[in-house]
C-alpha cells in the first residue's frame, strides 16, 4: 500500500511514499502557482535497510510557468544524489536547503541512515559536513554505470532495481556502531522530552564524550545540532494555515528558554519568523 497526498492548488504537487518511509518531514511548503511537481519516497529492500533509509525521486515540469522555490530543513543524513549526468555525495547540511526549480528535470537520491554512510566513506562523516563531493571519489568508476540509469527516463522500478544491485555488490561489513547511531538519532526524533544532550545521555546510558564521538564520526553532526534540528521540524509540523500557536507553551515544550529564543532560533535557520512562515502557508488556501 502506498501513501499519497496532494496539494489543493493551481499547480499540482504530488507526494508518493511507501508507508514504512512516511511523509516528508521538515519541508517548508510554498505555493506552486502552476506546473507539476512529484516527490516519491521508496523503501529499500530488507537486506539494504541496515545502511539505506530510503530512495527519493523528485521530478518537475514547470515549462511555461514561474520557477518554484523548494526549501527544507535537512536531516542528519548523508545523501547520494544523481542529476544532470552526475553523481555527488552530500554530507549533513547545517543550513536551510533552498533551490529554485525551473523548466523540466528530475533528481534521484539515496538517503543513508544516520551512521550508514560511515563504512563507505571509511573516515569521519563530519568531514563531509556542509559540502558535496563527487561520488566517484568514494565509490570509484563503478558509479558511472549506475549514474547513467538513474539520470535517464527509465521507469522508477528499473532505477530502484539498479540501485539495489549496485549496493548489493558494494556492501561493506556490518558495524554495530551504525545501528547504535541510528537508534540514538531515532530516539531524539520520537522523544520530544529530549531537549538537551544531557537528556540523551541519561536515557541512552552512554557517556557524554562517547556520545559526542559517535555523532561526530558516524552521524556527521553533533547531538546538540540533531536535537535542535528535530525540534524545529516539530515546530514546522505544528503550523497550519489557521492554527493559533501558543508561542510560550511551544517554547517550553521544545526546550527553549522562552518564546523569544524560539522565534530567534527559527528565524536564524529559516530566514523569517514563524508568523511569516504561517502567513505563507495561509496563501495556499
Amino acid at each position: 500500500m502506498i501513501g499519497k497526498t496532494r496539494q489543493p492548488a493551481a499547480g499540482q504537487i504530488e507526494e508518493l511514499f511507501d508507508p514504512e518511509v512516511g511523509r516528508a518531514r521538515g519541508v517548508l511548503r510554498h505555493l506552486l502557482p502552476a506546473g507539476k511537481l512529484s516527490h516519491a519516497r521508496r523503501s529499500p529492500p530488507p537486506d539494504l535497510a541496515y545502511w539505506i533509509a530510503h530512495y527519493w525521486m523528485i521530478s518537475w515540469d514547470l515549462r511555461g510557468s514561474r520557477p518554484h522555490l523548494a526549501e527544507n530543513l535537512p536531516h542528519p543524513n548523508v545523501h547520494l544524489i544523481f542529476e544532470n549526468g552526475a553523481a555527488v555525495v552530500s554530507g549533513v547540511q547545517s543550513r536551510k536547503f533552498s533551490r529554485l526549480l525551473e523548466g523540466r528535470s528530475q533528481v534521484f537520491g539515496i538517503k543513508f541512515k544516520p551512521g550508514g554512510f560511515h563504512p563507505f566513506l571509511k573516515s569521519s562523516v563530519s568531514s563531509l559536513a556542509d559540502s558535496t563531493v563527487p561520488a566517484k571519489r568514494i565509490f570509484g568508476p563503478a558509479i558511472d554505470a549506475l549514474t547513467a540509469i538513474l539520470v535517464s527516463s527509465s521507469r522508477e522500478s528499473k532505477k530502484i532495481a539498479a540501485a539495489n544491485s549496485f549496493f548489493r555488490e558494494h556492501l561493506p561489513e556490518p558495524d554495530a556502531t551504525i545501528a547504535l547511531a541510528d537508534q540514538l538519532v531515532a530516539r531524539i526524533l520520537r522523544e520530544p522530552a529530549i531537549k538537551k544532550v544531557d537528556d540523551l545521555v541519561s536515557r541512552a546510558g552512554i557517556g557524554k564524550r562517547s556520545l559526542q564521538r559517535i555523532f561526530h564520526d558516524y552521524v556527521g553532526a553533533s547531538p546538540k545540532w540533531v536535537i535542535r534540528r528535530y525540534r524545529l521540524h516539530e515546530l514546522v509540523e505544528k503550523f497550519g494555515p489557521r492554527s493559533r500557536p501558543d508561542w510560550a507553551q511551544l517554547a517550553l515544550e521544545l526546550g527553549y528558554f522562552d518564546q523569544a529564543h524560539l522565534i530567534n532560533d527559527f528565524k536564524s535557520v529559516i530566514g523569517y519568523t514563524p508568523a511569516q512562515y504561517q502567513s505563507q502557508i495561509a496563501k495556499r488556501i
